[in-house]
């Protein structure tokens, strides 16, 4: 779409939602064309790689136009919808209407517009106004050019102004740099980013169209061309492609990147929980624990606080550039949640300081969110170490893939009622498989045994809990 230069209308950008993250996908508007629309009303919801988010506008207007439909990726910077401020409440926009030409404003009294962010919006500039000066148009309009620059570089999109004839091309310091190392004149260069700004693509388009003509080969001595290679074609009755994009994709990266990245080990072992299922059913009658879902994930996870508080070393991570091993003195952990949009580990965090009837209701809440799909991305951020739960799907065990940065990940099987060993007689009891995977750059067979060991232990004798605490 192209960027509308009308100066009552405001162009707004695809912020970035949190961490850094590049794009992320439009999956619904909530308004039209025509809408009337108010500062900080959400506008439209989207997906970035690991949450969704809903966006709303910084400025009153009506909506012109909707850039991009539902369901489009879009870079972070990109203009997503054009609001015409001209009828509704915008002192800026009128501080931004073009002086009279004999009295130029200067360029630093254009108000730049407050760009988007996660939680809120950037600092308001200051109504403070300069008496205007007398000056040639030229030289305001070369300023004015730089300011806008300026404006751009520093992630503001104030309201874009006419230049006059003859002034600075519009361009970002290294899209220059590359201008000046190819020799081409941005003043020859036609613009198509936003507001007149010339891009690196204007640049490399420039310089194709002079070496065009200069490297046609001669028609005696051109080579037979390639016929183009024919579209991969499927039969859409047997197959179905889905494209790989949001939660999945950012998942797919994060495991293929941590795969080929820390060495995994993963080691079993097989436990008799009876004791642990009998003390969930007691802590479901508990006063202390009223209105809270008490089940054996909740234990196993205080099993695996207790055992890294035992063995520390093994909540660290491995800092590649400083080559260090980083000992975490706090336990942000980790629950593998399945979700209809993909795969997520949302964490709690400072679970090691959380007693059994707050670890309960944390777990309760990140679980709920999950599910709705309200889980942010700050939420997803810090882990230090995961479990998954694939016992859930009647799995007894498996071998988990490290969450990237983390330096252990348990899973947990399914509890089954097997015939056991106790107490000399062969007799039934509940039953599960741990499987603890670990980065063996940091963590060595002895470190990861005996921390599963230890797991196991409390789940097998739970009362150790208390004596182990």
């Amino acid at each position: 779409m192209t960027t509308m230069t009308n100066a009552s209308v405001r162009e707004f950008k695809m912020p970035d939602v949190g961490e850094g993250l590049t794009e992320a996908e439009i999956l619904k508007w909530y308004v039209q064309p025509g809408d009337t629309v108010t500062d900080g009303q959400v506008v439209c919801e989207v997906e970035t790689a690991k949450a969704a988010v809903e966006l709303p506008i910084p400025y009153d207007g009506v909506v012109r136009a909707l850039h991009f439909p539902e369901g489009t990726t879009v870079d972070v910077g990109t203009s997503i919808i054009a609001v015409d401020v001209a009828g509704g409440a915008a002192p800026e926009a009128q501080e931004e209407a073009p002086a009279p030409a004999e009295e130029p404003a200067e360029p630093d009294e254009k108000p730049a517009a407050r760009q988007p962010v996660l939680v809120g919006y950037g600092v308001a500039t200051s109504s403070t106004r300069r008496r205007p000066r007398k000056q040639a148009a030229p030289d305001t309009a070369v300023r004015q050019a730089a300011a806008a620059v300026q404006q751009e570089l520093n992630g503001h999109a104030a309201a874009p102004a006419p230049v006059a004839g003859g002034a600075r091309p519009l361009a970002k310091p290294p899209v220059r740099k590359l201008a000046k190392d190819l020799g081409v004149d941005l003043t020859t260069v036609t613009p198509t980013g936003p507001d007149g700004i010339i891009t690196r693509e204007d640049v490399h388009a420039a310089v194709a169209a002079v070496q065009a003509p200069q490297e046609q080969p001669a028609p005696v001595s051109a080579p037979a061309q390639e016929a183009p290679a024919a579209p991969v074609s499927y039969d859409t009755a047997r197959e179905t492609r889905v494209p790989v994009k949001g939660v999945r994709k950012a998942t797919a990266a994060a495991m293929v990147g941590s795969a080929f990245t820390a060495p995994h080990v993963t080691e079993f072992v097989t436990v008799d929980v009876t004791r642990t299922m009998k003390l969930v059913e007691e802590l479901k009658q508990d006063k202390e624990f009223t209105g809270l879902r008490v089940n054996p994930l909740l234990l196993i996870a205080k099993a695996l606080l207790v055992a890294i508080r035992r063995n520390p070393e093994i909540n660290a991570s491995w800092d590649e550039a400083a080559q260090e091993i980083v000992v975490k003195h706090y336990v942000n952990l980790g629950i593998a949640a399945a979700t209809p949009r993909g795969l997520i580990v949302p964490n709690i965090k400072d679970a090691h300081a959380k007693t059994l009837p707050q670890l309960a209701e944390s777990l309760g809440e990140l679980v709920s969110t999950a599910r709705e799909g309200r889980t942010s991305p700050s939420a997803m951020q810090a882990g230090t170490v995961t479990i998954t739960n694939v016992g859930v799907f009647g799995v007894d065990t498996g071998t988990p893939i490290l969450n990237p940065g983390e330096s252990a990940i348990l899973a947990v099987g399914a509890i089954k009622l097997q015939p056991w060993v106790h107490k000399g007689k062969v007799k039934p009891r509940q039953v599960t498989t741990l499987a603890l995977s670990f980065d063996h750059r940091l963590v060595d067979g002895e470190l990861g045994s005996k921390v599963l060991a230890d797991v196991a232990a409390v789940l097998e004798q739970p009362k150790r809990l208390i004596s182990w605490a």
